[in-house]
């Protein structure tokens, strides 16, 4: 265009030249069309990480920490923008796993919140635009009009509100997306709402290829009808809760999903032992590879061992949780002598009592990594010397000491006493015997301990005996233990936790281990230190 003012006075038009503004001249022949098409989706992968997640999480569970989802799909979609064989990289990745994030988790959120009200002369401030409904309905009218789109959707994933107030538009999309596995679904479906009943039955009828569903109570009548219709053959994850239901209706329906690998069973008042019994004419349980087990009392060890006296299931079962069942914590060694492929093992149950004084065999398990040992007994009077889950905690660490858990390399308890157990007492300095204290550990373990269940959790890191070449010292020096008190230290330590150290030197004592952090001297003192620390902060907004 021409600028007039210019042309009054006689001056010369001034030509925009391309070349000249320009940052980037493409010149040259394009590199990225010698990369294969799979290595090129590989590489755009990670200009949006989320897209290849394929968990089966709902949208809250599976966010991501230090980025914008909805940015890093706009930038991904941008990049479409570049060639056809961009195009069709991005396009797979883009409608793998879509994620209809309610707000921006940046910057952008704030500027982008005020344009979506709808303003108008009599009303300044304007109402907010529903942003997660509009987008699920664009989503939902171009997978109905773009079949080829449509069939690369297998993960589908939105807000709470969302789901639960676009019902209809969640029917309509889910009927064109044969290659769904997963999708984040409102509350009702699972109990046989009549609102969720069209929904449903497209879930049925149109995406076979489901893998994780759950039932609640009020849908027993459905459940039962799985045998018969089978709509998901492909069913790899189920939970099941406060459905009154027969043990033996159970395990006939368990058994109809082939691969079933992950099950959770949680408040089931009919089911018991039976269930994993062998009788005659009934069907077996099938072998689980995650195994979650919660309020369900008529369920104890004898069960257990019967499910784990055939091989098949002995050797699938790697996750198991107990959580206030029938199996007592003095029970706990006869499941793991069975279970000799299990890596992480839950137990959560009350106690009224202290552990017997009758000899119990040792906890042992060769297999075993994550232990979650959350013992808790309620508020005892002011006149116990110690609450009966602490005999229970004794009997936790004499197992580990005699090394009876060789690949433990985490443990969660509820007991702020067990990190001082698993300490073996430090060596006097220049004895005449050369015994050395034995943990039992072969591996560092990390010890995760609180006090009750709403505290956070207290980080110990011990570390095995390590010999010593230096002569005339002990033969081995005293673990290394990490200790994270943030409930233990008082408020003038600041908000955030202190890291202590105990490390041994070799003589039967302890070195001072300087830190970056000085210690407060008084609360004034704190005072400082935490303004400090908290003027160079930044939150998520900058």
């Amino acid at each position: 265009m021409r600028s007039k003012s210019k042309l009054r006075d006689g001056s010369a038009p001034h030509l925009y030249d391309q070349s000249t503004y320009s940052p980037h001249s493409r010149t040259g022949r394009d590199t990225s069309t010698v990369l294969p098409l799979r290595l090129l989706t590989e590489v755009l992968t990670y200009v949006c990480p989320h897209a290849r997640d394929d968990n089966y999480l709902s949208l809250e569970e599976s966010m991501r920490d230090g980025g914008c989802m909805l940015c890093d799909m706009r930038d991904l979609a941008q990049c479409a923008l570049v060639s056809r064989r961009f195009l069709v990289a991005t396009q797979t990745i883009l409608y793998h796993n879509v994620r209809i994030d309610p707000v921006h988790y940046c910057e952008r959120e704030v500027d982008l919140a005020a344009k979506r009200k709808r303003k108008s002369f009599f009303e300044r401030n304007g109402e907010p635009v529903d942003a997660p409904k509009q987008r699920i309905e664009q989503f939902s009218r171009t997978v109905r009009d773009n079949q080829s789109l449509a069939i690369q959707v297998e993960f589908l994933k939105m807000p709470y509100m969302t789901r639960e107030t676009c019902v209809a538009d969640l029917a309509r999309t889910v009927s064109v997306l044969p290659n769904l596995k997963y999708v984040d679904l409102p509350d009702g479906i699972y109990s046989d709402d009549k609102s969720c009943l069209t929904l449903k039955q497209e879930l049925e009828a149109r995406c076979p290829d489901i893998r994780k569903m759950k039932y609640l109570h009020g849908a027993e009548r459905s459940f039962a009808k799985l045998s018969q219709l089978r709509p998901w053959q492909n069913l790899e994850t189920l939970e099941l809760a406060r459905l009154e239901l027969e043990p033996n209706v159970l395990a006939s329906m368990l058994a109809s999903f082939p691969v079933l690998h992950d099950l959770k069973l949680e408040n089931l008042p009919l089911i018991d032992d039976s269930i994993f019994r062998l009788t005659q004419g009934a069907a077996l349980f099938p072998p689980i590879t995650r195994l979650v087990l919660q309020n369900t009392p008529r369920i104890t060890a004898n069960g257990f061992e019967a499910y784990l006296s055939r091989p098949e299931t002995r050797e699938v079962l790697e996750s198991l949780t107990l959580d206030d069942t029938g199996v007592l914590p003095s029970e706990l060694h006869r499941i793991l002598a069975r279970a000799t492929n299990l890596t992480t093992l839950r137990m959560n149950q009350s106690v009224h009592r202290a552990l017997p004084s009758s000899s119990i065999p040792p906890l042992a398990s060769r297999s075993l990594q994550t232990f979650y040992f959350e013992i808790e007994s309620p508020s005892t009077s002011p006149n116990d010397l110690q609450p009966p889950s602490e005999s229970y905690y004794q009997y936790l660490s004499s197992s580990i000491s005699s090394g009876n858990f060789p690949s433990l390399s985490a443990l969660y308890a509820l007991s702020t006493s067990l990190p001082s157990l698993l300490l073996p007492p430090p060596i006097a300095p220049f004895a005449a015997t050369s015994s050395s204290p034995s943990s039992g550990l072969r591996r560092p373990l990390t010890l995760f301990t609180k006090s009750i269940p709403e505290h956070d959790w207290n980080i110990t890191v011990i570390s095995p005996p390590t010999p010593t070449n230096r002569r005339g010292s002990a033969t081995v020096t005293r673990p290394i233990s990490f200790y994270n008190g943030s409930t233990e230290l008082g408020p003038q330590w600041g908000d955030r936790a202190r890291d202590s150290m105990i490390v041994g030197n070799g003589f039967g004592g302890f070195l001072a281990v300087p830190t970056d952090d000085g210690r407060p001297g008084s609360s004034s003192g704190s005072h400082k230190h935490k303004h400090s620390r908290s003027k160079g902060s930044k939150g998520w907004m900058g």
